[in-house]
């Protein structure tokens, strides 16, 4: 059962603010850490580890798994690249690098899918959108670049987090404003 759109709207905003802070953290522990293998390994493992943990708790508060099938999928997909980013960074930094394009493709595709089917109850979607759209862009760049002769490193991941990051905090500004114009309206 859903909550009242204004709860909703509510929700939406701490839970987009929730996701810029983490995301804006974990560029900034990926600049810290970066020369530091075991570091950058936990930090590129929890990173989808924490955007299935995310999309659950979101999928949740707006009616549940089955009727947010694009989260719940999302949910699924970033499980299994957190658990291929656990396998991968012992393999190699090109096979973490390919395993987040992938990931960003997908996860991108379904987060411009759910950003779509919001628009019409709660507005200010534009900017995950956008964000998705971008993810999916960036998959394919890391996935190049996954080929290439240069090692990967954290730092090849932390522009897509601080892009997330920009995405998440406007869209919770927007929506925040949004709230506060239809307050004083």
């Amino acid at each position: 059962m859903q909550s009242h759109p204004s709860t909703q709207s509510a929700w939406l905003r701490s839970y987009y603010l929730g996701r810029g802070i983490f995301s804006i953290a974990w560029v900034a522990a990926a600049v810290l850490f970066s020369g530091q293998p075991g570091a950058a390994a936990f930090l590129l493992v929890i990173y989808p580890a924490w955007d299935a943990l995310a999309n659950l708790a979101d999928a949740r508060v707006n009616g549940g798994l089955k009727a947010s099938p694009s989260q719940a999928l999302n949910v699924v997909v970033s499980t299994v690249t957190a658990l291929a980013v656990f396998a991968a960074v012992s393999h190699s930094t090109y096979a973490v690098l390919a395993v987040f394009g992938v990931w960003a493709i997908l996860s991108g595709l379904l987060q411009l899918y759910t950003g779509v089917g919001r628009w019409r109850q709660y507005g200010a979607q534009w900017a995950m959108i956008l964000s998705g759209a971008q993810s999916a862009l960036a998959g394919g760049y890391m996935i190049s670049r996954s080929i290439g002769t240069v090692a990967p490193t954290i730092l090849d991941v932390a522009p897509y987090a601080g892009f997330g990051a920009f995405y998440f905090m406007l869209s919770a500004i927007w929506l925040a404003a949004l709230a506060w114009r239809s307050a004083h309206a």
